[in-house]
């Protein structure tokens, strides 16, 4: 498989079913609970969802999203500016990565692929970083997920 720098794609096979799964990532107090994120708002495609991140160390970060995408248990998927941590930039006219996460029943399970493509697209002085913190990030991500949906 060839090293790609425009996506990020990580796989996992939830012991839950897409309808759980589905909640967890489109009700956004269960998003927010799984991710570290405080949110105001409801996921709808073509709106903004702001909060706060809670995460330690990043808690005076503000987060920001744009639903792209949702088709109930298949297809969720959002854009934002990757790993905007420092307050003191404005991202605002920097491109967006879209992030996608796909849903599939296998048996009483579900597969969720997560899909994050756009990076090429940032600015050279950050991409590369961009990059490998949502790499990292992405990886941790899916196990939160995976312990949200099966605790609950």
């Amino acid at each position: 498989m060839s090293k790609t720098t425009d996506r990020i794609e990580k796989e996992i096979v939830l012991q839950a079913s897409p309808a759980r799964v589905w909640r967890a990532l489109t009700d956004p107090a269960e998003f927010g609970t799984w991710f570290g994120v405080r949110l105001e708002g409801a996921f709808v495609p073509g709106e903004r969802v702001l909060g706060q991140i809670t995460s330690p160390g990043y808690e005076h970060i503000e987060f920001e999203l744009l639903v792209e995408r949702m088709e109930p248990e298949h297809v969720f998927a959002y854009r934002w500016h990757p790993y905007a941590v420092d307050p003191g930039v404005d991202y605002a006219a920097e491109p967006m990565t879209l992030v996608e996460f796909r849903l599939e029943a296998v048996g009483d399970a579900t597969r969720l692929v997560v899909v994050e493509s756009g990076f090429d697209q940032l600015p050279a002085a950050r991409r590369a970083e961009a990059f490998r913190r949502n790499a990292g990030g992405w990886a941790q991500q899916v196990l939160n997920l995976e312990r949200h949906v099966s605790s609950s």
